[in-house]
């Protein structure tokens, strides 16, 4: 009577069911081992049948009690004794052989694996495509089992391989037969109930035959010894030696770096020197290092190198140690970096940097057209403690920012793409600009800092936090010449194309762009307003013939519209136009 003789070491409540199965509740314990017994009068007993059962109370409904559902019987051991000789020594007995409905590999996580001589580490579990459905296994014994007047068994499943990895709810029982199936309930599952009845009707499909096939050949002692044979090959054969690697690509879960102590260091603490790119032709762990050329002083890399605290394992401090030598002014690559960012913020401004290829700064990149100019700012941006809001103050108080952009036929004659700076070329502003410059003028942009990107093209916060994301990338910047994100991009290019004018006459966003700046303007004053739109978009007066085009402009557009609204309506298609003007769009 199993429901008088179920206990748990670990004290695991172990409550019998109506099906005959033993379901656990309470905490589940790391480690744990069921004691259960039962009496049968079957009079000889050829093997044992375990059911991993599932239930509504595990998670992923089991059968076991961990985290995902799996379990681990590490270990199971049969004892038995007479019923009609109480207080006889129980005997164990000898289990050989075992098959199962599903395991989770042919090694050490095979059904086989309950019943070697391996208390820990190994055992039976069911992950890879067993979690959440019944599973049941087979146990031969040695020899037949035989007392006429029944028998008492005891059935100890040891559950030590992983925390928490015991059986949820399980189902014991026993068979006389010389092969019986490895099949899931009590005599026949539902599937094969129904395979049954359909081969007795002679209206079997391929799927009843896949179902029919193991519960036939488990009754063919010859197919059984075949397939055990096979098994056992299997379990024997060379196994490859396999390495993880990580893989970066759609679809797949994303890799943890270092944001726990199972993330990238975990799995990958050192890096090796590979023979011909061979993982097996380890030559030596790479340590890590930095390029000579801007080492100096006689520094090594250990200069700059910095190891983990004793007993940390979350971070390797590499990075810190880059930060390190790559920020160091006097002996690492502190002066390459001022320069190169300082070019960058030149770059930006001008629309050519110092160094007018930004991605190289070696013998195949151009040498500067002011090297003395490139380390003044460079020193400038370290006396002032790295701050890029004082260096962007000291570009654009420069009498070379100020200076207007008028041609002169004999400067350009000399240097006709001025690399010397001789005037302020103008150039369009970049997409995120163009956009945010319309959000501006028209009062919608949301001027909320930091938080999620977005896809969403009708968002109003600020261009930069549209999510970069490869399959969807947004029209609007791509049309403006937004850097294609699978490469480095140092330098943007610039284009004029017909789709940009389209955009200004046809978006729905810059439509409503317009109107929502229309409606802030002063409706009953045609003056005022073209005056408005020329200081808010433009950032200065319009002439005498600006005035009188934009009156123009304003009577005809509300004569074409039959809307008592005609006046505001033509407002909107005023600011549209504005909007497409190189004025707007392009530094002077």
């Amino acid at each position: 009577d199993i429901e008088e003789a179920a206990s748990s070491r670990a004290e695991t409540t172990l409550t019998p069911q109506a099906d005959g199965s033993v379901l656990a509740s309470g905490e589940a314990p790391d480690r744990e081992t069921y004691t259960l017994k039962a009496t049968t009068t079957v009079p000889s007993i050829r093997f044992v049948r375990i059911e991993a059962l599932t239930h509504e109370s595990m998670k992923r409904n089991g059968p076991g009690r961990a985290g995902n559902g799996n379990f681990a019987l590490s270990h199971l051991k049969v004892f038995a004794s007479p019923v009609d000789r109480p207080g006889t020594e129980k005997t164990q007995l000898k289990l050989v052989s075992a098959r199962a409905t599903h395991e989770q590999n042919a090694g050490n996580l095979s059904v086989a694996a309950a019943i070697d001589d391996k208390p820990t580490g190994t055992g039976w579990a069911v992950d890879a495509g067993g979690i959440g459905s019944d599973q049941a296994a087979v146990f031969a014994l040695a020899e037949p089992l035989e007392f006429a007047k029944g028998v008492v068994l005891e059935f100890q499943l040891t559950f030590a391989n992983n925390g928490q990895h015991s059986l949820g709810r399980s189902r014991f029982s026993v068979s006389a037969s010389e092969a019986p199936p490895v099949i899931v309930g009590e005599g026949r599952s539902e599937a094969l109930a129904e395979a049954l009845a359909a081969l007795a009707e002679g209206t079997q499909e391929t799927e009843h035959r896949e179902v029919l096939f193991p519960f036939f050949a488990a009754g063919d002692s010859r197919w059984v010894k075949l397939d055990a044979a096979v098994r056992d090959s299997l379990r024997d054969k060379p196994q490859p030696r396999l390495t993880k690697v990580q893989v970066t690509s759609e679809g797949f879960p994303p890799t943890k770096h270092h944001a726990d102590g199972r993330g990238f260091l975990h799995f990958y603490p050192e890096t090796h020197f590979l023979e011909r790119g061979d993982p097996n032709q380890k030559r030596g762990v790479a340590e890590q290092g930095f390029l000579q050329v801007l080492m100096r002083d006689g520094k090594s890399a250990e200069d700059w190198r910095v190891r983990p605290p004793e007993g940390w394992t979350r971070t390797s401090f590499r990075r810190t140690g880059l930060a390190n030598w790559i920020t160091d002014t006097e002996s690492g690559a502190g002066h390459l970096l001022a320069r190169v960012i300082v070019n960058r913020v030149w770059h930006h401004h001008f629309g050519r940097g110092i160094v007018a290829t930004p991605n190289d700064f070696g013998l195949q990149g151009e040498v500067p057209t002011h090297p003395e100019l490139l380390d003044f700012l460079a020193r400038r941006l370290i006396e002032n403690g790295w701050s890029l809001k004082q260096l962007h103050r000291d570009i654009l108080t420069s009498a070379t920012w100020l200076q207007a952009g008028d041609p002169d036929a004999e400067k350009e004659r000399i240097d006709p793409e001025n690399r010397w700076l001789w005037r302020f070329r103008p150039r369009r502003l970049e997409a995120e600009i163009v956009r945010d410059s319309m959000l501006a003028v028209s009062g919608q942009l949301d001027p909320a800092m930091f938080g999620p990107g977005t896809l969403d093209e009708s968002q109003r916060r600020r261009s930069l936090y549209f999510t970069i994301k490869r399959s969807r990338l947004v029209p609007m910047m791509q049309i403006f010449d937004q850097p294609e994100p699978l490469v480095s991009q140092g330098r943007r290019p610039s284009t004029t194309i017909a789709p940009q004018a389209l955009f200004f006459l046809n978006n729905a966003q810059v439509v409503n762009w317009a109107k929502a700046m229309a409606a802030s303007l002063p409706g009953d004053d045609t003056d005022a307003a073209i005056r408005e739109v020329y200081l808010r978009t433009l950032g200065r007066e319009p002439s005498g013939t600006e005035r009188g085009r934009g009156r123009a402009f304003l009577d005809a557009q509300a004569a074409s519209y039959d809307s008592p609204d005609a006046g505001r309506l033509a407002l909107a298609d005023y600011c549209q136009a504005i909007f497409g003007l190189n004025e707007f769009i392009y530094l002077p």
